[in-house]
């Protein structure tokens, strides 16, 4: 299966649960976060990695140029707000109701959510998080728009 990621490039964003905020960020990356069966901690790093890395914020000309660790150019550092997505695993090709099957199971989804977001906090100064199975209301103000989808295989683990 394949690991996944949404990002947003965001000028801000914000997740509640039950009206209360749980994890805010002003401009930078709202991260929406999916594991499937047989992914791992390689798929995980290799996922973060490239979030990182990913080019998609304005240099001066207005050219893609700079990552959210370097977000202008001159060290400027963006925040990434990382929120737990099962529906991301979603599969609609049989019918109107969307199977979930490829979707991690809960407790393994856990446990790669939390550690993604470990390590996210080791290499990057400024993560917030939702709250993983919660109901939660996220608002982001998106900046461009700029939405990238990133896939890691568990097969390869090779980003796509």
């Amino acid at each position: 299966m394949v690991m996944m990621a949404l990002l947003q490039r965001v000028r801000q964003a914000r997740v509640e649960v039950a009206g209360q905020t749980v994890g805010e960020i002003g401009a930078g990356l709202l991260v929406l976060l999916c594991a499937e069966r047989g992914d791992g901690e390689a798929q995980s790093d290799k996922l973060l990695a490239k979030i990182l890395k990913l080019r998609i914020f304005s240099d001066a000309a207005g050219k893609m140029n700079h990552s959210v660790q370097n977000m202008d150019g001159l060290g400027q550092i963006g925040g990434l707000l990382v929120v737990s997505q099962f529906t991301l695993a979603a599969d609609a090709s049989g019918g109107n109701r969307p199977s979930f099957t490829t979707a991690a199971a809960p407790d393994e989804g856990r446990r790669l959510y939390d550690y993604f977001v470990a390590q996210a906090r080791v290499l990057h100064p400024l993560v917030q998080v939702g709250v993983f199975a919660a109901d939660m209301q996220v608002s982001l103000v998106n900046d461009g728009p700029v939405t990238i989808p990133l896939r890691v295989a568990a097969t390869d683990g090779l980003p796509r």
